[in-house]
Order: structure tokens, then sequence, then C-alpha cells
């Protein structure tokens, strides 16, 4: 329905709209991509990227986006030589010899069968392109999801308290939106209440042992998970299915997804990009490419080869 946009995310927020709407998405490295004018949630992972019908126009916006900030601490860690064109690795033959490690441990495998044949067929996909299958990986992420929720509280207090006092807004901290929220409440919380922002105000500084602690473990699980696999495994990019089909919102039990693989790039910092693979009663699947820091350009190359050998992608329909 729209030509590009630009998403921002801390934890799927790129990779899942982008799956269930049946388009590429882009999660950049943190520090590819100015944060600027992001309302904030968690530095150590917020970012933005492309979401585009296309891995071409992802590639031409990420040109387009990628770009110092002075004013980011992410862009601190920048390496020398990062690509200057990210549309220059995209081949057809971009996955003929590449090694490509296939994750079985994603949040909710197997749960759904769409997904698992979806996958499968990708898979061989990448077979018959000439990549190199190394199967049955599986990443011990145990304590990494506890880990960054933790971050998560600490962090969206933080940030959002320094963001509205930087920018001027009608309310000067998360105190005084759960006071609103609380007066107003028949009219903002029909549905669901406020507890995430009441857990995050609950918490201290960021120089609690509690937050320090908890930042150490997530993006070291998370790190260790894509370094030490990649290198262990010799594979070139780790693969999961994005997510599963959409799901309908539910005033009473909330969200009720089935599958996600976005956390371990997420919390690492690290690059992933989710390409349509299939669909599950017209409802669009996606596939991840998941790498290391600032990866992007390889693994465009990589979701371009697999988009061009399927096409999976069609037009949203109009379903009653």
């Amino acid at each position: 329905l729209a030509t590009l946009a630009i998403g921002p995310e801390t934890d799927g927020s790129i990779v899942c709209p982008a799956s269930i709407n049946g388009i590429v998405g882009v999660k950049p490295t943190l520090g590819l991509v100015s944060r600027g004018g992001i309302i904030p949630l968690a530095h150590s992972q917020d970012t933005a990227g492309p979401m585009t019908r296309t891995v071409r126009d992802a590639a031409l916006m990420l040109n387009a986006i990628v770009d110092y900030d002075a004013d980011d601490p992410a862009h601190a860690d920048r390496p020398e030589g990062l690509a200057e064109d990210y549309t220059a690795g995209l081949s057809n033959d971009a996955l003929q010899g590449v090694r490509v490690g296939v994750i079985r441990s994603y949040g909710g495998a197997g749960d759904n069968p769409d997904v698992e044949a979806t996958y499968t067929a990708a898979i061989e996909t990448m077979r018959s392109l000439g990549a190199e299958i190394v199967d049955e990986i599986e990443i011990d992420t145990r304590g990494m999801g506890g880990a960054e929720y933790e971050v998560l509280l600490y962090e969206f207090k933080a940030d959002l308290n320094a963001y509205l006092e930087a920018t001027g807004a009608p309310f000067s901290s998360m105190e005084e939106i759960i006071a609103f929220n609380n007066e107003h409440a028949d009219e903002v919380m029909p549905f669901f209440g406020q507890e995430i922002m009441e857990m995050a105000q609950a918490k201290g500084d960021l120089s609690d042992a509690s937050y320090v602690n908890a930042l150490e473990t997530s993006k070291r699980i998370a790190r260790d998970g894509i370094d030490k696999t990649l290198a262990e495994k010799k594979v070139d990019v780790l693969i999961a299915p994005t997510n599963g089909p959409a799901w309908m919102t539910d005033h009473v039990n909330g969200d009720n997804f089935s599958v996600g693989s976005s956390s371990l790039a997420a919390v690492s910092g690290y690059a992933s990009v989710t390409v349509p693979a299939g669909h599950s009663h017209h409802m669009p699947l996606g596939l991840s490419f998941i790498g290391g820091a600032f990866s992007e350009a390889e693994l465009l190359g990589y979701a371009y080869a697999f988009e061009q050998a399927t096409k999976v992608r069609k037009a949203p329909l109009l379903i009653p």
C-alpha cells in the first residue's frame, strides 16, 4: 500500500510487521542509522530501518539513511570501511557457495505447520541456489529474555524522561503520563492498562546494579549466540522464520502470536533482514537472514537472491 517506509525497532518492530505485511524489512546494526527523532524505548536496542516492497528498494533506502550522527553515542563504534552502496552485492548468485546456518531454536518452533512447511521450502530453495545448508543449529538463549526485559524497563523510564525533557513535550516525565492516564482511564485505556509503564516507573536509575548486570547478561548471551555460532559452525549467515501469520487482536487474552525470531539480532544490536517467504491462508510469512555486526551488505545480497528465485510477494488482498 506504500512504496517505502521507515520503521523503528527495539525488538521485532521492523521485522515483525514487515513479515506480517509481506514486505522486506531491514533491522540495521546499532550505530549504522541515526536515531535522532525517534521516541525512545531502550537506547541499547533502538534503531530504525527500511520497510519496502523489494530488497533492491530496501538497499536503495539504506543508502539514503546511512550517515554518521555525532549526537548518537552508538555511532562511536562504527568501523572503517562500511559499504558505500548497498545495492552493489545484489545478485541472483549471491547465495552460491554460502554456508547457511538453519536455526531450529527460534521461539514457537514447530507450533505452526504452515510456517514449518514454508521454512523447509525456503531451505531447499537456497540449496538449489548453491548454498551449503548447515542444519539443526540450536542457540542457547536461556536467561536472555528476562535480562532483556529488565533492561527495557530501566531504559524505558530513563530514555523517555530524557526525551520528554529535551523536546519540551506537554508531559515532562513518565510519572506524569501515568497520572494523566489514570485520571482519564475510561477514555485512554478502554481495553488495556499501563502495567509496563508502571513497572518501568518503579525502577531506579541506570547506575543500579540490577540494570548493569542485566545489560551485560543480555548482550553477552545474544552476541555469543550469533558470533560463536557463526565461527564454530563456520557459517556465513543464520536463518529463521520471522513470524507466524497475523493474529487477531484479543481484548481479553492479549497477543496470541506463535512464532518469533527477532530477539537475537535485537538484543545483540546486530543486523537482520526479513524477506517474504510464503503464505498461510493468504497471510504472509517471512524469512529472516541474521548476521554479525554491520553485515547488512551481505544479508541484503542473500535476501535478494532468495527473493528473485521465489517471487513470493503478492499485493495485499482486501478480504472481508
